[in-house]
């Protein structure tokens, strides 16, 4: 996953690349009591037709049991499965990053509907394991449910099963309990083989189950390690990479396999370590600035290793990642920031680039970033991971969703895109256009890819020759091309009945409908388009209607058949060519607004083209009924176009009155209606307590852990003299650690020196013998340091006159670490020490007998619904304060905004009732707001979900969503708010809900 800048010779400054209690399934998604008393909270049912199984582009039947098996195979030019050429447009999503599996399908099913045939999914080995040996695929791990629901969903998966993932996340993946083994990660070396083969066996149990190759559902490709930039052609590292091929293959995966070069430099391409079959293909990582020039890392590129897909001639290009946006580090610009930086004209040109460039397999990382939830997020990164991507992490669809969709149905559609070959260059009239010209070698269809990299809008004409003839586009006037965009020309394209011999506009979809062709053609607002059909020569063209729209012209050309029609995008243009004989071709052209309301289906029917809302999930034709599931954010109309016979429509399992019109459609005649009005409840009734119990002198430390080891694993060295303090020797590898020294003999002592280690912005608060003695906190990183790891402080503190006694003293340290450091660099970094690193004193030097606590159990703890890594060891965690079942009825009243000068912890508690009304999908969130003055920070429970950590001053993180799975829609909710604060003006800044979106709809229950 990302890794550290290359920077852009045109950005010098900006990044480049990167690179439980069991519960069933069925209780899962079915919404009973059984879940919510597990901790998982069910969705209200939402009145629908079932939502059928779709399948997936060229595979008969995604269902497990009835499908049958297909061949993946390759060659230089694409994947193809049973023969038939894929382009593969994939997105990102982490399961782990959504907490709520019934909400799985809903980000499958809007990656579906616009645009992407495939998802690639990291699979976190740190989530699932506690302690080695021990395995969670139940409840929000039931890895099983979300390759079922990519299949229902009609999706690909490509897998990520690491055993190092990087993502962003505590260790990059690897567990806690690998921190106390000898293992050299990431290399040949026996411990850690025996460990990574234990998370193998494990999750390609689950995986093996989902194949394509077998028929048992849509695993398309396998990738393993990622982006493993070390021990390249040494013997430990090609013999790790051969072992983990091995072991994949040996655990039952036959789809083809593949690793993720890092940074384009040839690594790892087919060839360089055994793999006893000619089944593995080489893909790489790239995330170009979006002000910098978009690169060309295959046909049009440098060439060689570090060209990109040229490294690996004759497989596929294979874009494993590739920027759909970037993470944000503490301090830093917030997401909305790179969403507009990254926007949709970002993924046109710089997308569409890397199509012009061979690249037949993409994937966008992150199409739906999600929450790092807990424990789970890497240092460098606060709790949310949006990542500025098509989908928020609230799940609303963004302004960049219509041109991926646009992007997805093209390379869809037009199957010919899926061979290309570099062809004779063209020369646009205008110089500051950058032009690539390829064509199919089979088909001899023709692609125009017309990029402008100024920021000046520009106008052109382009010439160019094809079978059909030579032209210059357009006929009259001029081409407009925005500034930093990219316009897509086909041409010489059999386009079902009709000839396409060119066409300006993006040609979206196209396809055979009931009777007639019909072609969606997309551009920007107010542009111009040209389309040019060939038909027998005639003294009369095709009879040309124009149904709606205005400045509609068309000309026919009787020497060649040519007819030429000149339109504008705005709105929806209608278009009737009706010819002597054959089809008659409806043409819809539309601005990129418009598009984004056009859903298209290919059904065991046929092709169905949906018109109107928010988003269509499915759309099934059963007899003369198509039935449609989907989202509503507003009253919108619907018009369907579908195949001969259908007659009916269903919304949402009601029937929709609907009428014939003249382009061949049935609409609705009347809206479909929006979502009700939410009303959301103010956050009154707030309870206080104080906590870190721990501080005392004459607290109960009996059953804590004796912190007496004299060696350790990690790669921290011990100090000298000194026992080892690291959390992680001691089994505690998640949030908060307390530490308890008791000492004597030391008269002289005017001051402690605390060590610690924690990661980006830890924080050390310290207490002897009961009275609060200093804190610190480590600085927000500036904006050369956001993927700065290894974050470690001294803090240095007076020892209060009366504690300079030779009697027994009692030294108690609370440390918030952030998370243990990723391993990119393959050199055990994530078994840096967390925790206390070393005490020293000034005046003297005593012996301190030490003891440590952190989460309840640590590793032998049985693990709940919500997982290792939703709790600490805060006194208040280990006391169950943040359950919903908690009594407070003993806590004090507090008011919000509330000032709270007292170091140490604190937390506040309140209830909240909700009443979302069935049939309705509302996205929540959290609001907090302070003086930036103040100095604390904020754990949030919802409902005894740890769903996100707030710095106050440090943001830039504010708003927290309260993932929906995680609430109850129909009752009553807690929040449980653990703060920790420095010694200064601290407290809780004023707290309310927020709404992130809401539609009518919403996944299946």
């Amino acid at each position: 996953m990302p890794f550290p800048a290359e920077p852009s010779p045109s950005d010098p400054g900006r990044r480049e690349t990167h690179g439980a209690t069991p519960i069933s399934r069925r209780l899962l998604l079915s919404g009973t009591a059984a879940v919510t008393a597990a901790g998982l909270v069910a969705r209200p049912a939402i009145a629908r037709a079932a939502a059928p199984r779709t399948a997936v582009p060229s595979v008969a039947g995604a269902g497990r049991a009835a499908a049958a098996a297909h061949t993946v195979t390759f060659d230089k030019y694409s994947l193809m499965v049973d023969g038939t050429r894929l382009f593969v447009w994939s997105g990102e999503f982490h399961p782990f990053r959504l907490p709520c599996p019934s909400y799985w399908l809903d980000i499958l099913q809007k990656m579906k509907a616009n645009g992407y045939n495939a998802v690639c999914m990291y699979f976190n080995w740190s989530y699932h394991s506690t302690a080695s040996g021990v395995y969670d695929f139940t409840g929000i791990r039931d890895m099983d449910t979300v390759m079922d629901m990519a299949a229902e969903a009609g999706i690909y998966v490509l897998a990520r099963p690491g055993p190092y993932i990087n993502g962003e996340l505590n260790a990059g993946g690897f567990p806690g309990w690998l921190t106390r083994t000898a293992a050299d990660a990431r290399t040949d070396d026996s411990v850690y083989l025996a460990a990574a083969d234990q998370w193998y066996t494990a999750i390609n149990g689950v995986l093996s189950k989902h194949q394509l190759t077998d028929g048992s559902g849509t695993l398309l490709l396998y990738q393993i390690e990622n982006e493993y930039a070390s021990n390249v052609g040494t013997t430990n590292g090609i013999d790790y990479m051969a072992h983990l091929y091995a072991k994949a293959r040996a655990d039952g995966i036959t789809v083809p396999i593949y690793h993720n070069d890092k940074g384009r430099n040839g690594d790892w391409v087919p060839g360089s370590f055994p793999t006893g079959d000619n089944n593995y293909l080489y893909a790489f990582d790239g995330y170009p600035s979006a002000t910098g020039t978009p690169p060309d890392w295959g046909y049009y590129g440098t060439g060689g290793a570090t060209g990109g897909a040229t490294a690996s001639p004759n497989t596929p290009g294979f874009e494993a990642e590739f920027g759909g946006g970037y993470f944000d580090p503490w301090g830093g610009k917030g997401y909305a920031a790179e969403r507009s930086t990254d926007n949709a004209a970002y993924e046109r040109q710089f997308y569409l680039t890397n199509v012009a460039n061979g690249i037949k397999i993409q994937n966008v990382y992150m199409t739906f970033g999600g929450t790092s939830w807990g424990w789970l997020p890497a240092s460098v990164v606060y709790t949310s991971y949006d990542y500025g991507a098509a989908i928020t992490e609230g799940r609303q669809l963004t302004s960049k969703a219509p041109a991926m969709k646009e992007i997805g149905y093209f390379l869809a559609s037009v199957a010919d895109i899926g061979q290309l070959e570099t062809a004779a260059p063209v020369t646009p009239s205008n110089s500051g256009v950058k032009s690539y010209h390829l064509a199919n070698p089979s088909t001899g269809t023709q692609f125009y890819f017309l990029r402008n990299d100024s920021t000046a809008d520009l106008t052109f004409t382009l010439p160019f020759t094809t079978s059909d003839g030579a032209y210059t586009v357009p006929y009259s006037g001029t081409l407009q091309l925005n500034g930093k965009d990219l316009k897509v020309l086909v041409a010489d394209y059999a386009m079902d009945s009709a000839h396409l011999v060119v066409s300006t506009s993006l040609l979206m979809t196209h396809g055979p409908v009931a009777g007639q062709d019909l072609v969606l053609l997309a551009s920007r607002p107010g542009d111009d388009g040209e389309t040019i059909l060939r038909y027998p020569k005639a003294a009369t063209g095709p009879r040309v209607t124009v149904l709606a729209g205005s400045g509609v012209t068309s000309n026919w050309n009787a020497g060649n058949g040519d007819l030429r029609l000149d339109y504008t995008h705005q709105g929806v243009t209608r278009i009737l060519v009706t010819p002597s004989s054959g089809e008659p071709l409806l043409v819809l052209a539309v601005d990129d607004g418009t598009a984004a309301t056009f859903y298209r289906f290919i059904t065991a029917d046929g092709l169905v083209l949906v018109s109107g809302p928010t988003l269509v999930r499915t759309a099934t034709v059963s007899g003369s009924t198509l039935a449609l599931t989907g989202d509503t954010s507003a009253s919108t109309a619907l018009e369907v176009w579908v195949p001969a016979g259908v007659s009916s429509v269903s919304w949402n399992g009601t029937a929709v009155p609907v009428t014939t019109t003249s382009s061949g459609s049935l609409a609705s005649r009347s809206p479909l209606a929006g979502p009700p009005a939410v009303s959301l409840p103010s956050l009154g009734g707030w309870k206080y307590s104080t906590e870190n119990l721990e501080s005392a002198v004459d607290f109960d430390d009996s059953s804590w852990t004796s912190a007496d080891l004299t060696t350790s694993f990690s790669v921290t060295p011990v100090p000298s003299g000194q026992p080892v303090l690291f959390m992680d020797d001691y089994g505690f590898h998640y949030g908060d650690v307390w530490y308890r020294g008791s000492y004597s003999d030391a008269a002289g002592a005017t001051a402690v020196s605390l060590s610690y280690s924690s990661g980006q912005v830890g924080m050390l608060l310290a207490w002897l013998d009961g009275e609060f003695i200093g804190s610190g906190q480590i600085p927000t990183p500036t904006s050369s340091q956001g993927t700065t790891q290894g974050w470690t402080q001294t803090v240095e503190a007076s020892i209060p006159a009366s504690s300079r006694t030779s009697g027994t003293h009692t030294l108690a340290v609370l440390v918030r670490p952030m998370s243990h450091q990723e391993d990119g660099g393959a050199n055990n970094a994530f078994k840096t020490a967390l925790g206390l690193t070393s005490v020293t004193f000034t005046g003297a030097s005593p012996k301190v007998t030490w003891l440590i606590q952190g989460t309840a159990g640590g590793e032998t703890s049985s693990v709940p619904a919500r997982g290792p890594m939703n709790n600490g060891g805060l006194y208040g965690e280990r006391s169950g304060w943040y359950l919903p079942a908690f009594n407070d009825s003993a806590w004090s009243n507090v008011s919000l905004p509330n000032t709270d000068p007292r170091p140490g912890v604190s937390w506040y508690r309140t209830t909240f009732p909700l009443d979302i009304p069935a049939g309705v999908d509302a996205s929540l969130g959290l609001t907090i707001s302070d003086e930036a003055s103040k100095s604390y920070r904020a754990q949030i429970f919802l409902n005894g979900w740890n769903v996100g950590q707030y710095v106050n001053g440090v943001g830039p993180q504010s708003t927290f969503v309260l993932p929906t799975g995680l609430l109850n829609l129909t009752s009553t909710n807690t929040l449980a708010i653990a703060v920790l604060g420095g010694g200064t003006t601290g407290g809780l800044g004023s707290l309310s809900l927020t709404n992130l979106g809401t539609v009518a709809g919403g996944p299946p229950a």
